[in-house]
């Protein structure tokens, strides 16, 4: 079962494959033939149809010479939501660091104040 979210982006995909496809004038029956797949499949993935398998998906892209685009779709490097919350997990410097010191106050605040910004002190 699908969830109503996520309808119309297989919808969206399937019309954008199908675009893809025209633009290149190709029929759906030379597309099946060049994947692997059935017209029916193709035609089904054109309509956002859940159920298609991603491996037909990435067959498809690649004769339509679109293969990268499947890879970007989950671009660790482009996904700020995973990189801020790995930032979030890295473990902080230890206790005795000059931010945890300032932080604290006091004596050992005084002097952090006599280094210099890579910790040389004077």
């Amino acid at each position: 079962m699908t969830s109503p979210k996520t309808r119309p982006i297989l919808r969206q995909l399937g019309h954008d494959l199908r675009s893809a496809r025209l633009r290149r004038r190709l029929a759906v029956a030379d597309l099946a033939l060049r994947s692997g797949s059935s017209p029916s499949t193709i035609t089904r993935l054109e309509k956002g149809e859940p159920g298609i398998g991603i491996g037909t998906l990435a067959d498809v892209l690649i004769v339509l010479g679109l293969a990268d685009r499947l890879a970007e779709l989950i671009d660790v490097r482009s996904d700020e939501l995973g990189l801020a919350l790995t930032d979030q997990s890295l473990p902080q410097r230890g206790r005795n660091s000059p931010a945890a010191r300032r932080k604290r106050g006091g004596e050992d605040a005084a002097r952090d104040d006599a280094s210099d910004d890579d910790g040389v002190a004077f």
